[in-house]
Parts: structure tokens; C-alpha cells; sequence
């Protein structure tokens, strides 16, 4: 699912950047916008529910082992709970807004 999200995410951006080819102005404009792009923006969130997941397997398996406390393990789990639906949500957000944009009139 992560790779599916990376995949829109870099198909996003390649959209944009042809976009940005096609007119100029809109090029120049957008030079003048500073911070990251959307695609980074959500490439970086990927990474950190990526390393969330990786954060609760590591307590998960340091618990099977006896050697981590199950109030970590816990908040581990709420925490890739947390960030898994927030990529759900954000995931359910961009296909609406594609469709929408599928739909209008040209």
C-alpha cells in the first residue's frame, strides 16, 4: 500500500513537472514559491509511517523477548495506528480529488 502511495506521489509529480514545462509563466511563478512540493511533502510522510511500522515491530519483537515494557509496546502500536490511517486518510483525499477532477468538464 506504501509503494502504491509512493507511486501516485511520484506520477503526481512527474504530472507537475510537465505541466510547468508546458507554460512558462506558470514555471516563473512557481519558482518564486519556496518550501517543498506537495510530492516531498508527502514522500516524507510515507518515510515517517514507514518508520513508525518499523519502530512498533522493534518494540513488538523486544517485548516477545521480555525486554521491553508493555506500556511501550502499546504506545508503539497506537503510534503506527496513528500514522497508518492518517496515510489512509490522506490516500482517500487525493483519489476523491482526482476523480473530481476526472469529472469536470473540459
Amino acid at each position: 500500500m506504501v509503494e502504491n502511495i509512493k507511486n501516485a506521489a511520484d506520477l503526481y509529480q512527474a504530472a507537475l513537472n510537465q505541466v510547468n514545462e508546458a507554460s512558462p509563466s506558470q514555471n516563473e511563478t512557481s519558482a518564486a514559491i519556496t518550501g517543498p512540493s506537495f510530492g516531498d511533502v508527502l514522500a516524507q510522510s510515507l518515510e515517517g509511517a514507514a518508520e513508525a511500522q518499523h519502530t512498533n515491530e522493534a518494540v513488538s519483537l523486544a517485548a516477545a523477548a521480555g525486554k521491553a515494557d508493555m506500556t511501550d509496546v502499546l504506545q508503539a502500536v497506537t503510534d503506527a495506528e496513528m500514522t497508518l490511517n492518517t496515510v489512509v486518510a490522506v490516500r482517500d483525499r487525493v483519489i476523491s480529488a482526482y476523480k473530481e477532477i476526472m469529472n469536470m468538464p473540459i
